[in-house]
């Protein structure tokens, strides 16, 4: 569906400052019987609300598409990730005095590594998450799961069954929503009075300061930053109360959000504002150079990688997330450039990458297949990696960080 209205204030006054060509799904990773079937590519470009500044994805995949049938994410396979939603569940129940038994619900709970922090902090917990195959891990888990799309329908059920929820989170799935006031509609619904909405989500500054186009995928409609939120949440009957900034995922922000009144609002949020405003990030000037970066980035990763290959070395790609194919099918490398890609998700192991059709194989592979240098697509968790893949390292192997400029280690 082409986007013709921002989703955030509604007006049709929307420029384009990004294109990155048409892609599959990042996620639709094929099976060997499915190679010979087409696939549907659909454009990537982004766009700036003239109005609010809003940014966002100018075409939205229909979200049956990219996540119901055989999804293949499982959240937090790194011990950072792990690490870091135990930490969040823990600073959540202290920072709002989350007492024990209260109800904590996470929207596009996944497998329910987030959940199961809550849990241990003695709360009861609802994940909701559309994927058949993901909510039926999470539930042999333990940890209860709805396999739907969070709604209005949805949220009422919950509240007739549990109660109203005192925490509802959204990790990285809140740029996911299209309809974003039906969203907050279902949050209405469910939330209790001095409830607390959290979201976490990449930030645009890191995107545009590190150069990070590869986060810009279908599954992404939207790029979080402060200034377009404060009067959509306010419009919803909601308020922005606090803003934090964290390092996951090349550099996220957490967003408190809590009903008008209920709780005061932190220096924080007007801090995030300034802070925007002083980096003019929302000018077409910025974006425009932005894009101009993007386009050097991809000349560069090419020349180096074209050069490497020229030289006899065998390259693969070192782990499959769904930025990876942004950045496989945006440059144009295929198994001309990678001879495989490697993976620890049992989900995507055995399969081939959306687009360019590479196989992925377990990480043993660089060492089996006696790889010369490993593309890091993963750069989010390059230092794990490399420590992970110290053996293929003595061995001589080499690494390449792609972004923000391609990098040789």
């Amino acid at each position: 569906m082409k986007l013709k209205n921002c989703r955030l204030c509604g007006t049709d006054r929307l420029t384009q400052f990004l294109d990155l060509g048409y892609a599959p799904p990042a996620d639709a990773f094929l099976t060997a019987e499915r190679l010979s079937e087409p696939e549907t590519y659909y454009p990537l470009r982004v766009l700036r609300c003239d109005e609010c500044h809003f940014i966002q994805l100018d075409y939205v995949v229909p979200p049956d598409v990219l996540y119901t049938v055989d999804y293949p994410y499982e959240s937090s396979m790194t011990r950072a990730g792990k690490a870091h939603f135990s930490r969040f569940a823990g600073s959540i129940v202290s920072r709002f005095g989350v007492t024990k038994d209260e109800l904590a619900v996470d929207i596009g709970s996944n497998v329910g590594v987030l959940l199961g922090g809550f849990k241990e902090q003695g709360l009861r917990i609802q994940g909701v998450d559309p994927a058949a195959n993901i909510a039926k891990i999470a539930n042999a888990g333990g940890v209860p799961t709805i396999p739907q799309f969070f709604s209005a329908d949805v949220a009422r059920q919950i509240l007739y069954d549990q109660g109203a929820a005192r925490i509802i989170t959204g990790t990285n799935v809140f740029a996911h929503i299209h309809d974003l006031t039906s969203l907050m509609q279902a949050v209405d619904g469910l939330l209790a009075p001095n409830g607390v909405f959290v979201v976490e989500a990449p930030y645009f500054v890191h995107l545009l300061e590190e150069n990070e186009f590869d986060t810009i995928y279908h599954e992404h409609l939207s790029y979080i930053s402060i200034s377009p939120l404060i009067p959509f949440f306010r419009k919803c009957g909601f308020e922005l109360i606090g803003v934090e900034r964290h390092g996951i995922h090349g550099g996220s922000i957490r967003l408190f959000v809590g009903r008008l009144g209920a709780m005061p609002i932190e220096p924080s949020v007007d801090a995030f504002v300034r802070e925007e405003s002083a980096k003019s990030i929302y000018s077409l000037e910025t974006l425009g150079r932005f894009s101009g970066r993007v386009e050097a980035n991809r000349r560069a990763l090419r020349h180096l990688l074209i050069s490497l290959k020229d030289q006899g070395k065998r390259i693969a790609g070192v782990s499959a997330p769904a930025k990876g194919m942004t950045l496989l099918n945006y440059c144009g490398f295929g198994r001309e450039i990678l001879d495989f890609v490697t993976e620890k998700s049992h989900l995507k192991i055995g399969r081939y990458t959306p687009g360019r059709h590479i196989p992925v194989k377990p990480d043993s592979a660089l060492i089996e297949e006696e790889i010369n240098v490993a593309l890091l697509l993963a750069w989010n968790f390059k230092e794990e990696i490399m420590e992970n893949l110290s053996e293929f390292r003595k061995r001589g192997g080499q690494f390449i960080v792609p972004v923000p400029t391609p990098e040789l280690i």
